[in-house]
């Protein structure tokens, strides 16, 4: 399993988040997977990568030419792949994947997030997609989607989709048996229709 991990670049937060992110970073290596990611070497991305690194996990980075300096890409990475754009970033980082984690984030990671789960909505790829919610990070988040399906602009499907945990074995081995074969054209993700 290649893993596609969308995290924050952000410092100074709280130590039990940096805790969650190399604690994912040693489920990697210990379930054989690889590292796909945003190349950063600070904030949790940067915690996850070298707790990949310390037990010999291969990493894969993709960072934008701008960002390379900012986010201080990580040269840990077996490969760091530098692209021009975002948008570029993230449609490398999701083809080179096959299965996303979610962990605490700032709008980079929320536009990540989304952005996963549209394609995958609109039949753009079958990876599934995990959440660890560490400390309740992302209960205000599921509470505006649960919000968005209550009033029918979001269709009840999307919450099965998201394998949820504050415990990031849980998803993981969640992510690791779910079943990618859905149709690309599955009519639970379909728009809903007048009425």
């Amino acid at each position: 399993m290649r893993l596609l991990v969308y995290t924050a670049s952000s410092v100074h937060l709280d130590a039990a988040f940096h805790d969650c992110a190399g604690a994912v970073g040693r489920l990697i290596v210990d379930r054989g997977w690889s590292l796909v990611y945003g190349g950063g070497g600070i904030g949790l991305m940067g915690t996850l990568a070298r707790a990949v690194r310390a037990g010999g996990g291969h990493i894969t980075g993709v960072i934008t030419e701008s960002l390379l300096a900012r986010e201080q890409g990580y040269d840990g990475c077996d490969e760091l792949l530098i692209v021009p754009t975002m948008q570029e970033r993230k449609r490398r980082m999701l083809a080179l994947c096959d299965g996303v984690l979610v962990l605490p984030g700032g709008l980079g990671t929320l536009d990540e997030l989304f952005e996963a789960i549209t394609l995958r909505l609109v039949g753009e790829h079958r990876r599934p997609i995990g959440i660890v919610n560490a400390l309740g990070y992302f209960d205000p988040l599921l509470r505006f989607l649960d919000h968005a399906i209550a009033h029918r602009f979001v269709r009840p499907a999307v919450r099965d989709l998201l394998l949820i945990s504050q415990d990031p074995a849980e998803v993981m081995h969640a992510l690791d048996i779910a079943e990618t074969d859905a149709p690309l054209d599955d009519a639970r993700f379909l728009p809903m229709g007048r009425g």
